[in-house]
């Protein structure tokens, strides 16, 4: 995918779409796969706490790391930024966080960018693999890996440990060989449920939290299959419940965390409600892996895929993705969900 000569300087604005870590993330992965710099002002601009936070330094780290790049302004709160990538190389990656910011966030960050190297690669992340803000590692591992495969990308994702808020300490690894090229992908049925299972996760939090958790997402979705799981106390503390909705062509993951002074039934209504939403729609994906998909068909070409809605980071990411790459994303609404086309542009 990367050009032989690297094209003119393309100017992004943080602020422009939903505001976050998005433009910078979506930006640093075409820029390394396309070859063009970029300069980026503004860097999380709709934010609380503007700028670069640690996540979001170690995927800049991460990205210049993979591709040789030349980078100005990769600092903690910076709000603008210069990258001018080099070749893609394979290798064996370490990044630390040395916080519980995002370890998926960056390693999609670097994943596709990999998928296009000079040879095999494995990345490993430590730090956040379950907080609020970013999918946790069992959704890549569950949800996004497997429909990525169907475009021809090989690799593999394994969570070593988990890492919850605040105090991170978690690992992720990704072992990837490289492809020529990826294959559109068609998702507009998720064709017939197979299983709904739940797993609640505890690391030093009393396990009757977790039964608990199961027991509620019964009340709300009927019987499903339910694990309990007891972590070791040092990969806490923390709570998560997962509930995975298996279909013919797609497992959808949802997700809640538990917090201080929220309740156990509290937390799993949170879960089963976005689960049971989607099992009463018709589209093939959620909110969260629509968002995931659409670089992944961008780069691929072209696809199409239906989702409950368009977020606000979906758009964004189209956005940015349309800057660097020769094609077009369509976003139509479409019996109360969204139909999302990528096609290649003709100038």
């Amino acid at each position: 995918m990367k050009t032989t000569q690297q094209q003119d300087w393309l100017a992004l604005d943080g602020a422009e779409g939903e505001g976050g870590g998005q433009v910078l993330r979506s930006a640093l992965t075409l820029s390394a796969i396309s070859g063009r710099p970029f300069r980026i002002e503004r860097i999380r601009a709709g934010r609380a706490k503007p700028g670069l936070l640690r996540q979001h330094l170690t995927a800049v780290q991460a990205a210049a790391a993979i591709c040789g790049a030349t980078v100005q302004g990769a600092e903690l709160g910076s709000t603008r930024l210069s990258f001018v990538p080099g070749m893609i190389r394979g290798g064996d990656y370490r990044f630390a966080i040395g916080s519980a910011g995002s370890c998926t966030l960056v390693l999609q960050t670097v994943l596709p960018a990999l998928w296009f190297a000079d040879a095999p690669s494995t990345v490993t992340v430590s730090g956040g693999t379950h907080n609020q803000a970013a999918p946790p590692a069992d959704f890549l591992i569950r949800a996004w890996w497997p429909l990525v495969a169907t475009l021809g990308v090989q690799q593999q994702l394994v969570l070593l440990r988990h890492g919850f808020y605040p105090a991170g300490g978690g690992e992720v690894r990704a072992s990837v060989t490289p492809c020529a090229a990826l294959q559109p992908l068609d998702l507009t049925e998720r064709g017939a449920l197979r299983q709904v299972r739940a797993e609640a996760l505890v690391a030093r939090v009393p396990a009757h939290v977790a039964q608990r958790e199961l027991a509620r997402v019964t009340q709300h979705l009927g019987e499903v299959a339910g694990e309990a799981r007891v972590l070791p106390p040092d990969e806490g503390p923390g709570n998560v419940l997962l509930i995975e909705v298996v279909h013919e062509q797609v497992s959808e993951v949802f997700t809640a965390f538990g917090e201080r002074g929220v309740s156990a039934e509290a937390v799993a209504d949170r879960a089963a409600r976005e689960a049971r939403q989607y099992l009463a729609g018709r589209a093939a994906v959620g909110e969260h892996l629509a968002d995931q998909l659409l670089l992944p068909l961008a780069l691929a070409g072209g696809g199409r895929f239906t989702a409950t809605c368009a977020s606000s980071h979906l758009r964004t990411n189209a956005m940015v993705i349309e800057r660097f790459l020769p094609v077009r994303v369509e976003v139509a609404d479409e019996d109360g969900a969204a139909r999302v086309t990528v096609h290649p542009r003709v100038d």
